[in-house]
């Protein structure tokens, strides 16, 4: 998922954490990848002006959100 990430335009650096200790597998014998699981943050840079951008899995919206920061 990070390499994926960084050849995308304009990325200057990413990093992903996933947590591996939720995967469970399901079923069919494999896990699945849910938005709560995984932690990133992106650098990214357009003509000269650098943002930064994370994306944390929010328990009150159950929902992974990214923020710029």
């Amino acid at each position: 998922m990070q390499e994926s990430i960084s050849l995308q335009p304009y990325v200057q650096e990413v990093e992903v954490h996933i947590d591996r200790e939720m995967l469970a597998a399901n079923v069919f014998g494999y896990g699945e990848l849910q938005g709560r699981m995984i932690e990133a943050r992106v650098v990214i840079d357009y003509q000269g002006e650098t943002v930064t951008a994370k994306l944390l899995y929010d328990q009150e919206k159950d929902y992974p959100l990214m923020s710029l920061l």
